[in-house]
């Protein structure tokens, strides 16, 4: 039988990760985009794309027509604009999986959802309690698709920050690396603390191994990824290292910047929102999805590593 899934944001990094998984996998993949031209000649021609608008819940419910799942990994362009477009985009989307019979919805979830000062390890059922801005949208989504179980079934993987191959926006390519030059510094984020990374290819095959086992999986499922804990902050620092051959200097983070800007909107006031992550630990508890898979898709990280750096035109020493 045909395994139809609607991806909304196909074009971005997690969307497109899980698009590409799902075809490897058997399914036939449908993308969602205000330019489907655009769309299928920088991504893969393999997805059938429609053209639309996720704040539309009509465009959203015409694309959905037929399939089993909904891949909800869209954001706000740009990151603005949270408190008027996630919610009202949940909720189409939401209607779209009613209307097409049940369609199990998939959401790629964040930590932010969590009070790192209290919070040092997250499980399902780990309270949220959010303290940031974004973080208290996030619970109040997550808490959208709660609601609208069993009827509209739903799978959130929760995973840290995303590094490797397709991932644009992230603290790996735009604050501790610069995409395109030899890696002559590298500023770190971490304040010593444990931090969660995810290697994004690892996470689309886990997303696209638990959409194999449906009859598995609950009406509400939250699952978390484990990836790579950076137990001390300087983990992913050596692992540069090693792959660039160099023992390649470190500058901290300018958070003191970013709180002083923060006033000002912008990037500085989303980082500063989010440092607390950057402070204190979470460790992401995977045991259901061990459970369910058998283990965690995991490649080592000096090889994920070497991936993402010649993805972005880093430089990176040869094998041995």
């Amino acid at each position: 039988m045909t395994r139809t899934a609607l991806v909304l944001g196909a074009t971005g990094g997690i969307g497109g990760a899980i698009a590409k998984a799902l075809l490897r996998d058997g399914w036939q993949v449908r993308g969602l985009t205000r330019n489907s031209a655009a769309a299928a000649v920088a991504s893969t021609p393999l997805i059938d794309w429609r053209q639309g608008d996720a704040m539309n819940r009509d465009h959203v419910i015409s694309a959905a027509v037929g399939t089993s799942v909904i891949v909800h990994a869209v954001n706000p362009e740009g990151y603005l604009n949270w408190e008027t477009l996630v919610l009202p985009m949940i909720d189409n989307t939401i209607a779209a999986a009613r209307a097409a019979g049940g369609a199990r919805i998939v959401l790629p979830g964040t930590i932010y959802n969590f009070d790192p000062a209290k919070t040092p390890v997250v499980s399902a059922e780990t309270r949220q309690d959010a303290r940031s801005r974004k973080g208290r949208i996030r619970v109040a989504l997550e808490q959208r698709l709660a609601d609208s179980a069993p009827d509209v079934p739903s799978l959130i993987l929760r995973a840290g920050d995303f590094f490797g191959p397709g991932v644009r926006s992230s603290w790996f390519t735009q604050a501790m690396i610069k995409p395109g030059k030899p890696l002559k510094r590298i500023i770190n984020p971490a304040h010593g603390a444990g931090h969660s990374w995810a290697y994004l290819p690892d996470l689309a095959d886990a997303f696209a191994r638990l959409l194999a086992m449906e009859h598995r999986l609950s009406p509400f499922e939250r699952v978390q990824f484990e990836g790579f804990y950076d137990a001390d902050g300087m983990g992913m620092i050596e692992a540069l290292r090693r792959v660039v051959g160099r023992n390649v200097p470190v500058t901290r983070f300018p958070w003191w910047a970013m709180h002083l800007l923060a006033p000002f909107g912008g990037f500085p006031r989303e980082a500063s929102e989010i440092a607390p992550f950057w402070r204190r630990p979470i460790w992401l508890d995977n045991t259901r999805l061990v459970e369910l898979l058998g283990g965690e898709p995991s490649t080592p990280l000096d090889l994920a590593v070497r991936h993402s750096l010649v993805s972005v035109g880093v430089p990176v020493a040869s094998e041995s």
